[in-house]
């Protein structure tokens, strides 16, 4: 039997992310800076918004429910205060003009003064960081090619990943170029001269061995012990590389410092990672041996709505499509004012919450931190744990004891389950590198032993952790921390 189709209503309902609540939880997101970026855009996009000179916002009259109809938000909805307002400090431009003509030969005090428009531009004066490529490039210009040795040059040169290494087998390049195999490796030899050293090779023997045999002083037994045995002195295996290489382990140890000043990764002597800079959110001070909790407010305008479309919607002026401009523009105006100070004060409950539980870290030091997870904040100060996690993304808090990540004091406990004390994660990462600083190089500890010390102190982790904590760290093994 055919199934009947027919037509039937039905209501439910559902939860709709509104613009404006698309916004505020886009803000409790933005770091500091982002947050003052976004300001100075909306205020340059929305005329209704402009800087105030003391004066609150609660204090400029609303218009009526009449004038503004809306189905998402109404005026009534926005009554809180304005936000702390910020100072700006212009740049002293004049400074630059007092730089004079270094390649006149005219006495300075002889020297016509030089207006700021003469100056050469911010831009030109700051120096850019070259690139691993265009650091090698520059060199490669130097040299005499043929246009197809360069063009090969250039091709293996953009290759090379950030550590200097090729990435594509080397066939394959000298397959795409029309020059032999010959002249290929000579192009390579050559670009593993360049500097930095060692960059254009395949593995890390090959780039150390480059390295190794431009020194002023070139070592015969390095230089072995990084083509025969470079594994056996990643797992120190000194006595191993003795007898192979029938010298003494006196002097194995002394090749090997020599082989520890070479750079495995050239590439990042030229192409650094740049460090990333970041505006703290928070600032903890220490008053009066309370920590008292500070938003930063630098930079954050006190807004206001504009008084000159406040009474153009007034006046009724314009026609309907002024009108439901300004509407429009005030309803974004006022929904932005509440959401930055909503953000500021979120940010401000969720720190007063952290310092109030982590008074040992703060206090103490890091190896005191306590395990404390995003539920426990948000019933403390009444959110949902969604809201505390998106307040501590890409947050900075600054400390009497240094800058950290807001997510960085929330830690699962580690050990309380197994009858032991809960530890933080990162608490346990700093027990663990103490005991292997001051462990016996000839003996090493063992994740095991490290395990069972801990246990000692009441805190019961399995070998499994201390290893995974270890590995975590970047520390080796205790077979491979082990010296003779």
């Amino acid at each position: 039997m055919a199934a009947k189709m027919s037509l039937g209503l039905k209501q439910t309902q559902s939860l709709m992310m509104t613009p404006q609540l698309q916004q505020a939880i886009k803000l409790l997101t933005l770091t500091h800076l982002e947050m003052t970026n976004l300001i100075a855009q909306e205020m340059v996009e929305n005329p209704m918004l402009e800087e105030s000179d003391g004066e609150s916002s609660a204090e400029v009259e609303e218009p009526s429910k009449e004038q503004i109809e809306q189905k998402e938000a109404t005026v009534d909805d926005f009554q809180g205060k304005e936000l702390i307002e910020g100072t700006r400090e212009d740049f002293d431009w004049e400074s630059y003009a007092e730089s004079f003509n270094s390649s006149s030969s005219t006495a300075p005090n002889t020297r016509e003064a030089s207006s700021p428009d003469d100056m050469p531009s911010y831009e030109n004066m700051v120096s850019k960081n070259q690139g691993l490529h265009e650091h090698l490039e520059w060199q490669l210009r130097m040299e005499s090619l043929s246009a197809e040795e360069l063009d090969f040059a250039i091709a293996l040169i953009h290759d090379l990943n950030d550590d200097g290494y090729i990435t594509s087998p080397v066939e394959e390049l000298i397959a795409k170029s029309k020059i032999e195999r010959d002249e290929a490796e000579n192009v390579i030899g050559m670009v593993q001269n360049f500097d930095p050293l060692g960059c254009a090779s395949e593995t890390i023997q090959e780039c150390l061995l480059v390295q190794a045999r431009a020194l002023e002083e070139r070592s015969p037994l390095a230089e072995k012990m990084i083509a025969l045995h470079l594994e056996d002195l990643q797992s120190k295996d000194y006595a191993k590389i003795s007898k192979s290489l029938g010298v003494t382990k006196d002097k194995v140890k002394d090749a090997e410092l020599i082989i520890m000043g070479l750079h495995p990764k050239p590439g990042r002597l030229v192409s650094p990672e740049e460090t990333q800079y970041v505006v703290p959110d928070i600032f903890i001070q220490e008053v009066g041996g309370e920590f008292v909790v500070q938003v930063n407010d630098e930079g954050v305008p006190r807004l206001r709505v504009s008084n000159l479309y406040r009474d153009l919607l007034k006046s009724k002026e314009g026609g309907p499509e002024a009108q439901e401009f300004v509407q429009d523009k005030l309803r974004s105006a006022l929904w932005l004012i509440k959401s930055i100070e909503n953000r500021q004060k979120t940010i401000t409950k969720v720190a007063i919450a952290i310092v109030r539980n982590q008074q040992d870290f703060f206090k103490r030091g890091p190896e005191h931190l306590k395990p404390m997870i995003l539920k426990d904040i948000a019933g403390e100060i009444g959110m949902h744990e969604s809201t505390v996690s998106r307040v501590t993304t890409n947050k900075f808090m600054h400390t009497p004891i240094g800058t950290f990540e807001l997510k960085y004091f929330f830690n699962t406990g580690i050990g309380g389950k197994n009858g032991g004390i809960d530890i933080a994660g990162e608490t346990l990462k700093l027990k663990i590198k103490e005991m292997i600083g001051n462990e016996d190089t000839k003996r090493p500890l063992s994740d095991q032993r490290i395990s069972e010390l801990l246990s000692t102190k009441d805190i019961i982790v399995a070998r499994r952790t201390v290893a995974k904590y270890r590995e975590m760290m970047g520390i080796l093994t205790s077979s491979k921390r082990k010296q003779d």
